[in-house]
């Protein structure tokens, strides 16, 4: 069966339309499942304005479907992973808002700090929202939510939801080692890692010290000694002061 929203006997009388050349202005002519085309004036290679990216972003038959996908589809993609592993993170929790909101909070922190360090994030993000998905499963077997029952009991989870939605194997791998250990570090870490870890730990100190405030020293300590990136330490100076 062909794709609906590709297949010409469904299409209007917009699906033949003109678009502006964004360097030179010249008019081009675009079919709707055109991805991109070049400009006949200036060569100049510019993406479908008009094309609606968003099934393409995560159907496996993508490529097929519309050819080689530009390099701004393939980061949309990912982009696209990170919101729906956000999505099956609060169907997991249901109502646990007090979970949803710390990783959502975390997801914020990781993406700011990701984007000054580096690093991958569909893997932080992803992370982000996963790192404490086995605390429901630790909370019923251990009746403890103690970081190394949560990390025992992480992974599985996570892989679930990332095979569920079609993650890319090394990016499952990843996702599930950071959730794994994220409360641990190892004497070598990735980028990836760090940024969680830092992005985690601005989280609970945060909550931490809005019930119950921290001894100033004890929290200028941490400040100056606990964290593994140089974004990580002056967001949360910012954030805690």
């Amino acid at each position: 069966m062909k794709c609906p929203g590709q297949d010409s006997r469904y299409w209007k009388a917009d699906a033949i339309f003109e678009a502006k050349c964004p360097k030179c202005q010249n008019t081009i002519e675009f079919f709707k499942d055109d991805p991109s085309r070049r400009c006949s004036k200036c060569g100049h290679k510019f993406l479908n304005p008009n094309l609606d990216f968003g099934c393409a972003s995560y159907c496996e038959f993508a490529e097929q479907c519309l050819g080689t996908l530009p390099p701004e589809l393939l980061a949309q993609k990912e982009n696209l992973l990170k919101d729906r592993v956000a999505i099956e993170m609060k169907k997991y929790f249901k109502t646990d808002f007090k979970r949803i909101g710390h990783a959502g909070r975390v997801a914020r922190y990781a993406e700011k700090i990701g984007k000054k360090e580096g690093g991958n994030l569909a893997v932080i993000l992803c992370s982000a929202y996963l790192h404490d998905i086995g605390i429901h499963e630790a909370e019923k077997k251990y009746d403890s939510t103690a970081a190394k029952y949560q990390e025992k009991e992480g992974p599985p989870i996570a892989k679930n939801i990332l095979v569920k939605l079609k993650a890319k194997e090394e990016l499952i791998d990843e996702v599930c080692d950071i959730v794994g250990h994220h409360h641990h570090p190892r004497s070598e870490e990735t980028l990836n890692f760090k940024v969680l870890y830092d992005a985690d730990l601005i989280t609970n100190l945060e909550e931490k010290h809005k019930d119950n405030p921290i001894d100033s020293d004890k929290l200028k300590q941490i400040l100056e000694t606990a964290f593994l990136t140089a974004s990580g330490q002056k967001e949360a100076k910012e954030v805690l002061g």
